[in-house]
């Protein structure tokens, strides 16, 4: 599989993340609100689309929203283990292998922008 063929199924799999999280939103929009975790889901679903839209797009800032994303889905993990929603070693294993997912990620698109294979659609 080639770089550009690559980018583009992460940017798929990126943008198929974001609309899972925004799912999440109208029910928490129902009950008693929790602003900080509202707020990191929203993070979260915007941060993944606008880096599926920003690689597939050949964008330099792309990598940027790849690692706000890695950023907002730790730093929603931790807002869930001081609410005692979920057990703290998945949570922290989750936001532990979200920044580490999101370094090598915004690298590897980085990287493919400096060597100009830059992601592109198949034909």
């Amino acid at each position: 599989m080639n770089r550009s063929t690559l980018l583009f199924v992460i940017a798929l799999l990126l943008a198929g993340y974001g609309i899972w999280t925004t799912l999440y939103i109208p029910a928490m929009l129902v009950g008693p609100p929790e602003p900080f975790l509202f707020v990191g889901f929203v993070l979260q679903a915007v941060s993944a689309v606008l880096a599926a839209v920003g690689i597939a797009r050949r964008r330099p800032w792309a990598a940027i929203a790849v690692l706000v994303l890695g950023a907002a889905i730790a730093g929603t993990q931790l807002v869930e283990i001081a609410l005692g929603i979920v057990p703290y070693l998945r949570a922290l294993l989750i936001a532990v292998l979200a920044v580490i997912g999101a370094l090598v990620l915004a690298g590897y698109i980085r990287r493919s922008a400096l060597e100009g294979t830059a992601p592109s659609a198949p034909s």
